[in-house]
Order: structure tokens, then C-alpha cells, then sequence
């Protein structure tokens, strides 16, 4: 069967827009300046700082007048509460699944969070399985982690694609095993030198639709 390993932050979903939206609704609520909007973006940036540093900052900054839970909620269930799936995406995996394909969903993060955001969204209807970094103990772009996803779904890694937004986390981690990628791009410009994607799509869907393509 052939495997699709997915990333979901910035991926499947629009982490960071959701992000962004809970971040805004939280300045407004503790009448804070919405023009700090753009700090929070750039500390969290994109869910790859660590949460405890996150939520460091974020009490330094505004611990006089900020509760502690209402850091920790923004943290904890902000963007998972906002998330939404594209219907093009949707439907791209609809189409890998008719085709026979077994997608699985492998992301970092604490697994509550990213399960909440699987779950609300419907992914969990769209995919045979994930793995979350916490839950298996090895992160991205950690072999280990990819080798999880198939083991998950008894199905072979070897001939597998990843599809995902980062190079480093997911793009390396393909090169490194062997694998074809789709690099999700969000309009940005490749600029490692060391190793390359197999092919760049503007949009999960185009990956998704590129890889059942070219396999078929």
C-alpha cells in the first residue's frame, strides 16, 4: 500500500492563522496593545518555541495584569480551538484514500493539543493514523518518528512521500530516509543548498494530488 506521511501544523491546517486569531483575541480581552500582536508571532515562532519559553515570555511581559491561567489557555487551547481544514485539502485526502493510499499524520507537539486540532477539524475520519512527537518519544525530523507512522499502520516506510512545510523538520528527515517530498511552500523560495525536496506545491491539496500522480 503506498504510505503519505503529513505534517499538520502549517500543513494540513493553518496553525499559525489560528494562532494568530487567539493571539488578537487575548490582547483584546485583557485590554493589552493589539500592535504586540507581531511580538507573540515572532516568540512563538510558528510552534517551534519551546511552550514553557513561550509562556516565560509572556508572563514577564504581562504578568501584572494577565492571569497566569489565561497565558496558559492561549497556550494550551488557542490555536487547537480555531483550526479549520481546507475543503481542497479535504478533499485531496478523500481522493489518496479512494486511490488506496494510507495516510498518517506525523507532527510534533504535546498530544493532547495536536489530537484536539486532528479531532475538531474531522482529520481523524480522513486518515488511518498519526503520531505526535510526545506520545512516541522521537521528533521530527528524527528517522525514528517516520518510522512510528508506518509501524502504526503496518505499512512499509520505503517508498513512502512526506508532505510538509518544514525543511528542516520534514524535507531533511526525507532525504535523510531515502523518501520523496513535497515541500509546502506558502509562497516561500527554497534556499538550502544541502539537499532538496522531490517537488514544490503551493498548497497541501497540490501535494497531495502531485504525489497520487506521479505513483499512479
Amino acid at each position: 500500500m503506498p504510505l503519505l506521511l503529513l505534517d499538520l501544523d502549517n500543513t494540513l491546517v493553518d496553525r499559525d492563522a489560528a494562532f494568530r486569531a487567539a493571539v488578537a483575541d487575548f490582547l483584546a480581552e485583557h485590554d493589552l496593545p493589539s500592535s504586540d500582536l507581531a511580538w507573540v508571532m515572532a516568540i512563538d515562532a510558528s510552534g517551534y518555541t519551546a511552550r514553557y519559553e513561550v509562556a516565560a515570555a509572556l508572563t514577564d511581559r504581562y504578568g501584572d495584569v494577565v492571569p497566569t491561567a489565561a497565558v496558559r489557555a492561549l497556550l494550551d487551547t488557542g490555536a487547537a480551538d480555531r483550526v479549520v481544514l481546507a475543503q481542497s485539502a479535504r478533499e485531496a485526502l478523500g481522493k489518496a484514500q479512494a486511490d488506496g493510499w494510507t495516510c498518517v499524520i506525523v507532527t510534533n507537539g504535546r498530544t493532547v493539543q495536536q489530537e484536539a486540532k486532528i479531532r475538531k477539524t474531522g482529520l481523524d475520519q480522513l486518515v488511518q493514523g498519526w503520531v505526535v512527537s510526545e506520545a512516541v518519544g522521537h521528533k521530527k525530523p528524527e528517522p525514528a518518528i517516520f518510522q512510528a507512522a508506518a509501524d502504526a499502520v503496518r505499512v512499509s516506510l520505503p517508498g513512502a512521500w512526506v508532505i510538509g512545510d518544514s525543511p528542516h523538520a520534514d524535507m531533511a528527515a526525507a532525504h535523510t530516509l531515502g523518501l520523496r517530498s513535497v515541500w509546502v511552500t506558502d509562497g516561500r523560495a527554497w534556499i538550502q543548498d544541502s539537499y532538496q525536496p522531490t517537488h514544490i506545491a503551493e498548497d497541501v491539496a497540490s501535494a497531495i494530488n502531485h504525489a497520487i500522480r506521479t505513483s499512479e
